[in-house]
């Protein structure tokens, strides 16, 4: 029993992690969060474009039928020949039907009809509602019995490509996310108990006397190289021995590596701050790091989010390097195809410096009034 009194007194301390308190809030999230997050249970509208080149009723009903099926939406029509992958840059369609030229005629004559679907393989889970709808759809043309088709028994079919992963290498898809998510977080054990540590060691009044935040971020820059390089050595196994398809540039894709890691670190020191001890600190890592590798498309599906989701998921850092690892790494994209998402990621990191910095310049003027009222009553 003493050694119980013991524990449970070290506990309750505030010397270490607070796992009364952690261990209730993650039984939380869990529950009640992210039951409403993933509350949809199926994929619901799914993103698809259509290449229709056919440009006819005939084509134009299929269109329709699509954009109202509960599994699908059609956010575009293109009537001119395109690229499919450049399509789903950014996450913008999951698949690419392509109506060929003559499809309607074939389809009146009883000749085969072929209709190309190009699915983006980078999560094949998230088109299991795409092939379903699909397949109805053709079925349904196909046979009036069946549903809304015309007369005529027609010969259309589905003709599939997967882009991007079409073997399901787990290397192109859950390794790889597990290497960034794993990375992550032990950065974040790494960084969160920085400002703890320097307070513990008199070293964070040496910066709040006569330091400024770009000095404090400089103690970011090992931890980031750390990441860096060790990343590099995941992604040259994955390549030598596993059989990851990098298709984009290698420069690229490290500059914004480093951009994400860096942005990162101001989080991970933001969040910890205020702990009293390092320790205390490192259990935060839960508030910031798990929730963008679950909601970022990697531990789940982002098909069977509701919408509000895809615009919530933005505050997390992970979700911005999943969306960076699709394009660059799988999809092949460049910086022009990545224009938007890289503007967009700029703006965030500009957002989280202000704040980070922010706290830095209030923790600056608190010591400073401090020091000035220790100096008065020393006078």
């Amino acid at each position: 029993m003493k050694a119980f009194r013991d524990e449970l007194k070290t506990l309750l301390s505030g010397q270490g992690m607070p796992y009364e308190k952690v261990s209730i809030m993650v039984s939380l999230v869990i529950t009640v969060v992210f039951s409403v997050m993933l509350g949809l249970n199926y994929a619901k509208d799914t993103p698809i474009m259509v290449i229709d080149l056919d440009n006819s009723h005939y084509s134009r009903e299929i269109i329709n039928d699509m954009n109202n099926s509960q599994f699908l939406t059609v956010k575009a029509v293109i009537n001119t020949p395109a690229e499919p992958n450049e399509l789903m840059y950014r996450d913008k369609a999951y698949a690419v039907v392509y109506l060929p030229q003559g499809l309607e005629k074939n389809h009146y004559n009883g000749t085969k009809a072929d209709i190309g679907v190009f699915y983006d393989n980078t999560s094949s889970s998230s088109l299991s509602g795409v092939r379903e709808a699909l397949n109805e759809i053709v079925a349904s043309v196909n046979n009036p019995s069946l549903g809304t088709g015309d007369a005529i028994n027609g010969g259309t079919s589905l003709v599939t490509r997967s882009l991007f992963n079409p073997n399901d290498s787990a290397s192109n898809g859950e390794v790889t996310g597990f290497l960034i998510f794993f990375s992550s977080m032990f950065f974040a054990f790494a960084t969160l108990g920085m400002v703890p540590r320097l307070r513990l060691e008199g070293k964070l009044a040496l910066h709040l006397r006569a330091g400024t935040a770009y000095d404090l971020l400089q103690r970011l820059l090992p931890y980031c190289g750390c990441w860096l390089i060790a990343n590099f050595i995941g992604l040259v196994v994955l390549r030598f021995w596993g059989d990851i398809n990098f298709s984009g540039s290698i420069i690229f894709y490290f500059i914004v590596q480093a951009m994400y890691i860096l942005t990162l670190g101001m989080i991970s020191v933001f969040m910890g701050w205020n702990a009293s001890n390092p320790g205390a600190a490192s259990s935060r890592m839960i508030l910031f790091v798990p929730g963008g590798f679950i909601l970022g498309g990697y531990g789940v599906p982002m098909t069977l989010m509701p919408e509000w989701v895809h615009w919530f998921n933005q505050i997390f850092p992970l979700t911005w390097e999943f969306k960076f690892i699709r394009d660059i790494v799988f999809r092949g994209a460049g910086v022009l195809d990545c224009a938007v998402t890289l503007g967009q990621f700029l703006i965030y990191i500009a957002i989280v410096w202000i704040i980070f910095a922010r706290k830095f310049d209030r923790e600056q003027l608190q010591f400073d009034a401090g020091e000035l009222q220790y100096g008065k009553s020393s006078c």
